[in-house]
């Protein structure tokens, strides 16, 4: 275990599936927060549950999630002093051929979702972060609704969000081709299912603060 570990091919497959951990989390947290468009009734409701009768479950995720961001963070890094350390030397002239603006830009992204995720747990889950001067523990729906008419609170989240697709879309890929669940293609370029996946969970994500911030949802 500790060879695995050690070695490069161990580390990428450690930050494949904690990736995928991560991924099965934002579909589950998504699909809960689109109840917004369903009403108060509906997403105060299904929050109630979630802290209630699945109090224990969702402690239990938690868990698993932290564990999952710690290792893909730390197997990131730890990879990108490898890879520096492999070619210290930078080269001359960089002609991207498969790299894409998404693979270009996932330590940048990286970043900023760091920087995202201890602020949105602060903000909705704790409340300790109120930018709209309010917070109703279990008043979900609310507290999203006052949130998100402040238009510095849309503009991070909207950021943040583009950031998770990027990171998403060459991420899945990057994935499914450390596991070996996706074969190598004549067109490094055509990604449909990561594509999909991105772009699905970005406007997911996207929609709610957006929604509020036009009125959609009061």
């Amino acid at each position: 275990m500790l060879r695995f570990y050690r070695s490069t091919v161990g580390k990428k497959i450690l930050m494949a599936v904690s990736g995928i951990i991560g991924i099965a989390f934002l579909i589950l947290h998504m699909l809960g927060n689109l109840q917004i468009f369903q009403g108060p009734a509906k997403l105060n409701g299904y929050a109630a549950i979630l802290h209630g009768p699945l109090a224990e479950v969702v402690l239990a995720q938690r868990a698993v999630l932290l564990v999952a961001v710690v290792v893909h963070v730390v197997m990131a890094w730890q990879l990108t002093l490898r890879a520096r350390a492999a070619r210290p030397a930078g080269y001359v002239e960089r002609r991207p051929q498969a790299a894409t603006l998404a693979s270009r830009t996932m330590r940048i992204g990286g970043i900023l979702l760091l920087i995202f995720i201890p602020v949105h747990i602060l903000h909705f889950t704790t409340g300790d972060i109120r930018p709209a001067g309010v917070f109703s523990p279990g008043d979900v729906y609310g507290n999203a609704v006052a949130s998100f008419h402040v238009p510095w609170v849309v503009a991070f989240y909207v950021a943040a969000m583009i950031a998770l697709g990027f990171h998403l879309y060459h991420g899945a890929w990057s994935s499914a081709r450390t596991l070996g669940l996706s074969a190598p293609r004549p067109h490094p370029l055509h990604r449909p299912v990561a594509m999909v996946l991105a772009v699905g969970l970005w406007l997911g994500f996207t929609i709610v603060p957006v929604a509020v911030a036009l009125g959609w949802v009061r």
